[in-house]
């Protein structure tokens, strides 16, 4: 089998996810910053074999896209382009960051750690991940 990679989309940095070759187990990879993802991507493209990846789609309480709807679909067309042996899923992505600070706090981190950004956005991707694989099984 083939791993699934996560994005959790910002217009600064992107937090990625990835799973075991048996896609058990989701976990943190790295954060990238937006501009240099495609290069990042390719690289790992071509050291590891990736199924699928999936990309937070960010909407509103109400289920009506959110203003970052653009441009995750400029990075989703962009996507395509360079890579359109690998399918790319939009799931809802509602909640994530909250659910990423939670289990920061949860884990114990302390204020200072909780305040890295990347570390929040790498661990939304796993959320991202995790939720793809249980409604996958």
């Amino acid at each position: 089998m083939a791993r699934v990679l996560a994005l959790d989309y910002g217009t600064k940095r992107i937090g990625v996810a990835v799973t075991d070759e048996l896609q058990i187990i989701a976990s943190g990879l790295t954060t990238v910053t937006t501009e240099t993802i495609f290069t990042f991507l390719k690289d790992y493209f071509e050291k590891e074999k990736v199924e699928t990846v999936i990309i937070g789609e960010p909407k509103q309480m109400d289920g009506t896209p959110s203003q970052s709807a653009e441009a995750i679909l400029k990075f989703s067309t962009k996507f395509q382009k360079e890579f359109p042996q690998i399918p790319l899923v939009k799931i809802d992505e509602r909640f994530t960051s909250k659910m990423a600070f939670q289990t920061m706090i949860d884990s114990g981190l302390k204020k200072k750690q909780r305040q890295n950004k990347g570390l929040i956005d790498e661990i939304s991707a796993v959320i991202l991940l995790q939720d793809y694989l249980k409604y996958k099984s």
